[in-house]
């Protein structure tokens, strides 16, 4: 497939079978809705897009402890090849035409779609009535950036949800940003916060001067589980006009499967895990006053 005159592309990591046909789903997606953009997947199984023509697959090895922070390589590898990329989980679906130049997508920096400054994400915990995993989550992040010369307190600061957010090229401000986010992913992961990407993206940016910034993405209608439970329960959307996308997701992401292939597939998960950890302890050792001082 030739690279199309787009300036940007949308990419995302889908690794596992279960993600590759989710990901899949969500090409179409993008070929019927957003005609002529490309579609960067970073997978452990190029093949299985080769007849997908608005994907560009890139064969991938998993890097993180448990792939969360893996997402920085589809950045990468998008920015490599585009002006900008949106990031887009594998799960989600494209409900709509897309603009075929979205506004926001020609600002540099991260666009979100989800993002808030770090003192009202943890404001529980700064009035002293947090709950266990966001003290945790809170303590590491704050550790992070006074390694890095930050004040997480600092409201210039922004946690990304990052189920959703676009990369514009800045100057180079980019390439630091996805070299911050390795250290930090390093560090999140040694201590125990393996989904803290969100942390380590607004801190990766604030430490590399990329600036980040909210918007509602207008042009971009998608379909995300846990965002449009949300959305029902306030009464901004209808089951009934998104119950076959809950079902579509639910049948390739929970497969039926024999006991025999549930034993199987637990045991290398847990092989992988303990790998990928002891290859982190390794890695980081040399930097060992970063990384465990």
């Amino acid at each position: 497939m030739t690279q199309d005159k787009k300036a940007f592309c949308f990419c995302t990591l889908a690794c596992g079978k279960n993600y590759r046909d989710l990901a899949l789903l969500l090409a179409k997606d993008i070929d019927k809705y957003s005609p002529n953009t490309s579609f960067v997947i970073l997978t452990d199984c190029p093949s299985d897009f080769s007849q997908q023509p608005n994907v560009l697959a890139f064969k991938h090895r998993q890097q993180s402890v448990k792939f969360y922070h893996d997402k920085r390589f589809a950045i990468a590898k998008g920015l490599s090849l585009f002006n900008s990329c949106i990031f887009i989980d594998a799960d989600m679906r494209i409900l709509a035409p897309v603009p075929q130049n979205p506004k926001w997508i020609s600002i540099p920096g991260i666009t979100a779609r989800g993002c808030e400054n770090m003192p009202k994400k943890y404001a529980k915990v700064l009035a002293g009535n947090p709950d266990t995993k966001l003290l945790k989550e809170f303590k590491v992040a704050k550790k992070a950036a006074s390694k890095l010369n930050l004040e997480l307190e600092n409201e210039n600061i922004n946690f990304v949800y990052e189920y959703l957010f676009a990369v514009t090229k800045d100057s180079g401000k980019e390439i630091e940003f996805l070299k911050q986010w390795e250290i930090l992913a390093s560090y999140c992961e040694l201590n125990g916060l393996y989904d803290s990407e969100g942390n380590a993206i607004g801190l990766a940016a604030a430490k590399a001067g990329l600036p980040v910034r909210w918007s509602a993405m207008e042009g971009i209608s998608f379909f995300k589980n846990r965002i449009e439970f949300v959305r029902i329960k306030k009464g901004e959307s209808k089951m009934e006009d998104v119950a076959i996308y809950f079902e579509q997701q639910t049948k390739l992401e929970y497969p039926k499967r024999f006991i025999g292939q549930r034993i199987m597939l637990k045991s290398n998960k847990i092989i992988k895990y303990l790998y990928n950890l002891l290859r982190l302890r390794i890695i980081t050792l040399k930097d060992f006053d970063f990384y465990y001082r």
